[in-house]
C-alpha cells in the first residue's frame, strides 16, 4: 500500500473535491463530524455505565473526544518516526495526524443506546424475529440476516457517515477517502466475513452493511487497500492508520474505564493506582501529601496514557512492513511493550467492572426498553408494507401511526422492501440516546 493513495483527500461520491487553501480535508472531516446530530447524541449514550447520574463518568462523546486527542498524538509521533526514516514527506506527516484524529472522532458514532449491551439487544431481537419468521423482519432473506443478528455499531457508523447524514445526499457527510478508510476497523460485509477463512484481525466482526458495500468499495479503491477474496467473499486489509485509531480507542477505554470504576466505587483507588502504575511505572518522587485520591488517580492516568501512546508508536514502527503490506494481524497494544499490563487491565475489567451489579441491572432494563420499542415499531413497518411502501398512503390510512411518526420524527425515506425497512427501524432505535429510548418506551406503554 502506498501513502500517496492511502491519504487520498478526495471525498466519497465527490472524488474531485478540491481542498481549500489552509483548510485540509481532514480538518473539514473533523468539523463535519463534530457538528453533526449523531455526534451530539453521543453525549447521552452509555460508554460503560448506563444512565449514571455522576457528572464525571464517561459517556460516548467524552470518550470519542479523548480518543481523538490520543489519536492525534499517535499520528504526530508515528508520522514523525516515518518522516525520519524517509517513508513519508513532511506534508504527509501533518495529514496522517489529522486523519487519525478525524477517524477517531467518528469511530463510535454508530453505537446504540446502552453501549455494547444495546448492540447485543438489537441483535437478539432480530434473531427472535428470524427464528419465528415474524412480521417484516421475518421476511428478510437468510443471506441478509447476519448483519441484523449481530448488529454492529461499526457498520452503523459507516452507514451514518456515508448515507444517512446531510439530507441523505450521495456520500452522506462526504468525508475524505482517507478518513473513512482509517475509520474502518473491519473492512468487510457480514457475508464476506462468513465466506472468508477466519484468522485475519479485520474479520473479527464486520464493518459494512450490504446496503453500503458499494460505497466502501469506492473508498477502498480510492485509497488502494489490499483486496482479498472474490465475489460475495471479497474483503480488504485494513488501512495502516486504522491500527492507530484502534490503539487510541484501546488506550482510552482501558485506562479511563479504570478511572470511572474508582469514581463509582467498583474498584478501590488503591486497585486503580496499582493497575495504572503497571503501565506507567511508579513516579520518581512522592505525591504531594495534600493531593486527594482522585487527583492521584488522575496523575497516574495521564502518565499511563502517555506511556501507552509511546508503546503503540514503537509497535507500529516495529511492524511497519507487515502493516503496509496488509499482513499485520494483531492489535498494536497486544504486541507492544505494555501488552502484559493491558492484558491485566482487561482481566480486571471483565471480572469487576463489566459485571458490576448496578451495571448489570441497568443492562437488563435497557434490553427490555429496546425490545419494547422494537416490538411496537415493527408493527408500523408491517402496515407500511401493506401499503406497498407508499408513505403518504400509509400515513393517510393509519392515523395512529401517523401520530407516532410525527411524535418521534421517524424518517421513512428510502424504504422499498423488507431489508431497507428493517435498516430504517435499526437506524431509528440505534440512534436513540439512553434516556430518549426510555422516554419512547414510556410513551408507547402509556406511562405519562
Amino acid at each position: 500500500m502506498e501513502w500517496d493513495r492511502l491519504l487520498n483527500a478526495g471525498r466519497l461520491c465527490r472524488p474531485d473535491f478540491a481542498e481549500a487553501p489552509g483548510r485540509p480535508a481532514y480538518l473539514q472531516d473533523y468539523d463535519r463530524v463534530l457538528f453533526s446530530e449523531p455526534f451530539r447524541r453521543l453525549a447521552q449514550k452509555t460508554q460503560v455505565h448506563p444512565l449514571y447520574e455522576h457528572d464525571h463518568v464517561h459517556h460516548r462523546m467524552i470518550h470519542s473526544l479523548e480518543t481523538a486527542s490520543a489519536g492525534r498524538s499517535l499520528g504526530v509521533l508515528a508520522g514523525q518516526a516515518m518522516l525520519e526514516r524517509g517513508y513519508i514527506s513532511e506534508a504527509q506527516r501533518e495529514v496522517i495526524a489529522g486523519t487519525v484524529q478525524a477517524a477517531c472522532l467518528v469511530h463510535d458514532i454508530g453505537n446504540p443506546p446502552f453501549g455494547h449491551s444495546g448492540e447485543d439487544s438489537i441483535g437478539q431481537w432480530f434473531a427472535r424475529q428470524f427464528e419465528a419468521r415474524r412480521g417484516v423482519a421475518g421476511a428478510i432473506p437468510v443471506p441478509q440476516q447476519a448483519e441484523f443478528e449481530a448488529f454492529e455499531g461499526n457498520a452503523q457508523g459507516f452507514r451514518i457517515a456515508a448515507t444517512l447524514e446531510m439530507a441523505r445526499r450521495d456520500g452522506g457527510m462526504r468525508l475524505s477517502y482517507a478518513t473513512l478508510a482509517a475509520f474502518m476497523k473491519y473492512p468487510c460485509t457480514a457475508a464476506a466475513r462468513q465466506l472468508s477463512a477466519p484468522g485475519y484481525v479485520g474479520l473479527k466482526k464486520f464493518g459494512v452493511f450490504e446496503a453500503e458495500a458499494a460505497l466502501f468499495a469506492e473508498v477502498a479503491e480510492a485509497t488502494g487497500l489490499r483486496v482479498d477474496g472474490a465475489g460475495a467473499g471479497k474483503y480488504w486489509r485494513r488501512h495502516p492508520l486504522a491500527f492507530l485509531v484502534e490503539a487510541a480507542d484501546d488506550i482510552c477505554y482501558r485506562i479511563l474505564d479504570l478511572e470511572d470504576a474508582a469514581t463509582v466505587g467498583d474498584l478501590s483507588t488503591t486497585q486503580v493506582i496499582d493497575c495504572l502504575e503497571r503501565v506507567a511505572g511508579k513516579p520518581n518522587r512522592a505525591d504531594d501529601p495534600t493531593m486527594t485520591p482522585r487527583e492521584i488517580v488522575a496523575m497516574r492516568r495521564a502518565s499511563a496514557i502517555h506511556q501507552a501512546i509511546e508503546a503503540a508508536v514503537e509497535a507500529f514502527m516495529a511492524h511497519y512492513e507487515a502493516i503496509m503490506s496488509g499482513d499485520f494481524n494483531d492489535g498494536l497494544m497486544e504486541v507492544s511493550s505494555k501488552a502484559e499490563a493491558f492484558g491485566q487491565m482487561k482481566e480486571i475489567s471483565n471480572a469487576r467492572i463489566f459485571t458490576a451489579k448496578r451495571k448489570t441491572e441497568l443492562e437488563i432494563a435497557g434490553r427490555q426498553v429496546i425490545f419494547a420499542v422494537l416490538d411496537h415499531f415493527h408493527g408500523l413497518y408491517g402496515d407500511l408494507r401493506d401499503c406497498d411502501w407508499q408513505v403518504e398512503t400509509f400515513l393517510d390510512k393509519h392515523g395512529y401511526w401517523a401520530k407516532l411518526v410525527r411524535a418521534v420524527d421517524l424518517d421513512l425515506r428510502g424504504i422499498t422492501d423488507e431489508y431497507s425497512a428493517m435498516h430504517s427501524l435499526a437506524d431509528f432505535v440505534s440512534g436513540m440516546t439512553d434516556r430518549y429510548a426510555v422516554k419512547v418506551r414510556d410513551m408507547i406503554a402509556g406511562r405519562i
